[in-house]
C-alpha cells in the first residue's frame, strides 16, 4: 500500500496482514498472529515516543496518553485514514455484513499491518511509519487523556455518588451498522445523551463527554 510509505520486500506478509479469518484457509492463514505482534510493536513505539517527548511527565500522566493512542478506536481511525478497509480480504458473509467498516476488524488489521512492516523491514522502519501515521495524535494528545467514562466515574466518586449508569435508549439502522442513542445518568438525576454509529462503547464515551462538559459549565 502506497499510503503506508513502505514497499514490501515480502509482499506475502502484507497479504497475510489483510486476510481476515472469514476467508482464511490452511494455505491462506489469517492475520491474528500478526495482530498479536503488531499490538506489541505499536505499544513499544508509542511508549518510547511519549517517554522522550515529555521528560518531566510522571507515569500517571504518561499512562492515559498511552492508552488513548493505542486503543482500538485510535487504530481503527488510522486504518480509515489510509483506506485499509478497502483492501481487506474478507469472506462473502463478512463483506455483506459491513466488515470493511467494523471498528474491531479495522483495528486488528491495522496492528497486523504494523507487524508485517516490522517483520519485513525491522523496528526502525516500523517506528518511522507509526510516528508518521500517529503524528497528529502524538502532538495533540491531552495531558490528561483518560477516557471520558473513566473521568466521569471518578468525578461521581469524588462527589460520594455511585458510578453513572448507561442505557441504550434507542437503536436503529441495520445490524452491521447500528446507530445508538445512549443516555448516561448520575444518581442525582443529571444526564446527557449521545447518538451515533459505531460501537456502543464509543457512543457511551461521547455521552460521558457531553455530561462532563455540562458539569464543567455548571460549576
Amino acid at each position: 500500500m502506497a499510503r503506508l510509505g513502505h514497499e514490501f520486500a515480502r509482499p506475502e506478509l502484507l497479504l497475510r496482514a489483510l486476510t481476515h479469518g472469514s476467508i482464511a484457509s490452511a494455505t491462506r492463514p489469517d492475520n491474528q498472529r500478526l495482530e498479536f505482534l503488531g499490538d506489541r510493536v505499536l505499544g513499544l513505539v508509542i511508549a518510547d515516543a511519549l517517554y522522550h517527548s515529555d521528560r518531566k511527565a510522571s507515569e500517571g500522566q504518561l499512562a492515559p496518553r498511552y492508552n488513548a493512542l493505542v486503543r482500538g478506536e485510535t487504530c481503527a481511525d488510522i486504518a480509515r485514514q489510509i483506506g485499509l478497509g478497502e483492501v481487506l480480504k474478507l469472506g462473502r458473509s463478512e463483506m455483506l455484513s459491513g466488515g470493511r467498516r467494523k471498528e474491531a476488524l479495522l483495528a486488528d488489521a491495522m496492528e497486523a499491518v504494523l507487524a508485517a512492516i516490522y517483520l519485513d523491514a525491522g523496528l526502525d522502519v516500523a517506528r518511522r511509519i507509526i510516528l508518521t501515521l500517529w503524528a497528529d495524535r502524538l502532538d495533540s494528545v491531552a495531558d490528561d487523556a483518560r477516557d471520558a467514562k473513566t473521568a466521569l466515574q471518578e468525578w461521581a466518586q469524588a462527589q460520594g455518588m455511585p458510578p453513572p449508569s448507561y442505557e441504550e435508549t434507542e437503536r436503529s439502522g441495520p445490524d452491521h451498522a447500528p446507530v445508538f442513542l445512549i443516555t448516561v445518568r448520575l444518581a442525582d438525576g443529571r444526564k446527557a445523551q449521545a447518538r451515533g454509529a459505531g460501537t456502543k462503547r464509543s457512543i457511551e464515551q461521547a455521552a460521558a463527554r457531553a455530561l462532563l462538559d455540562r458539569l464543567e459549565t455548571s460549576t
